[in-house]
């Protein structure tokens, strides 16, 4: 992932990652794990909007009954036990210690609506405590951010882990089907237009409403419009959805928000018949079903 990272961050964000040479296995969803390094990483370079320097590292870890110091927030004491640990840090503008008490609450974010979702950190937490691990957050105003994810050391055969994944991955899409992604935020848009792709369609994509409007009012074929719902710039998902109807009637529509009270007034409290709502965070492999069940339905 580490092409996406830079991609993600820019230029003005040095990136350098320290891998083990031989880690030990972890036993969970490989999706969603690249879900939450995305978001730490986003997080990072939010926190760096003047440059910096971002560290990855991956390392195997044996840890006592408690591990961490005084700044340290855990997500739950962690038994002793073998890890694999993954580390995120950043040089940024840290946190001051009331913000980072709610850190991990969902929907909780300092940033003003329409850039960010307050989720990045919450579906870090739910990941990590599902995959029966567990993540520490330590920081300081002025001097940046270290995120620590461990991961419980899987005892048993690597080829175990090739077939819980291979279990978990989603079928192939047959068709020649296209979806229209609209969403502000490049990173995001990258990670579904790839997950997509790799399923068989084709994806085009629109940073925004008002460009996304053009896409539709062109000739091009769209089966499906997925949009974000919280956009800037004055056109949100939907106002988008229903502008394009306006041009395409009956257009499938699937909704993606990360905010609990947009979910229930994307359609003032009904949605139309060929529009459906996610929430995130989601698995890749749940958006890839919802997909292909509203384009075969």
């Amino acid at each position: 992932m580490e092409d996406l990272f830079r991609r993600t961050v820019g230029p003005g964000i040095q990136i350098q990652t320290k891998l083990a040479g031989n880690p030990w296995p972890a036993l969970c969803d490989s999706n969603q794990l690249e879900n939450v390094l995305l978001n730490l990483v986003i997080n990072a370079r939010d926190a760096m909007s003047d440059g910096g320097h971002l560290l990855i590292e991956t390392r195997n870890s044996v840890l006592p009954a408690w591990h961490g110091g005084a700044n340290d927030t855990p997500a739950g004491k962690m038994p002793a036990g073998e890890y694999i640990g993954l580390f995120v840090t950043d040089t940024g503008i840290g946190m001051p210690p009331d913000v980072i008490a709610r850190a991990f609450d969902p929907f909780f974010t300092t940033k003003p609506i329409g850039q960010g979702t307050g989720l990045g950190l919450s579906m870090t937490y739910g990941f990590v405590q599902q995959s029966g691990g567990h993540v520490l957050l330590s920081s300081e105003e002025g001097r940046g951010t270290t995120v620590s994810v461990y991961l419980p050391r899987h005892i048993g055969l690597v080829v175990e882990v090739e077939k819980a994944n291979a279990r978990n991955k989603p079928p192939e899409a047959k068709t020649d089907a296209v979806v229209l992604l609209v969403d502000d935020e490049r990173a995001v848009r990258m990670v579904v237009a790839d997950a997509l792709s790799d399923l068989g369609y084709k994806v085009l994509e629109s940073e925004n409403g008002q460009s996304g409007l053009n896409i539709v009012r062109s000739r091009a074929r769209i089966d499906l419009l997925l949009t974000d719902v919280g956009m800037p710039g004055g056109m949100n998902g939907r106002q988008l959805a229903d502008a394009a109807r306006e041009h395409r009637p009956g257009l499938k529509v699937l909704f993606l928000t990360g905010y609990a009270e947009y979910a229930t007034a994307v359609g003032n409290g009904r949605m139309e018949q060929g529009m459906e709502v996610m929430t995130k965070p989601f698995a890749l492999d749940a958006l890839a079903a919802k997909v292909e069940g509203m384009i075969i339905g």
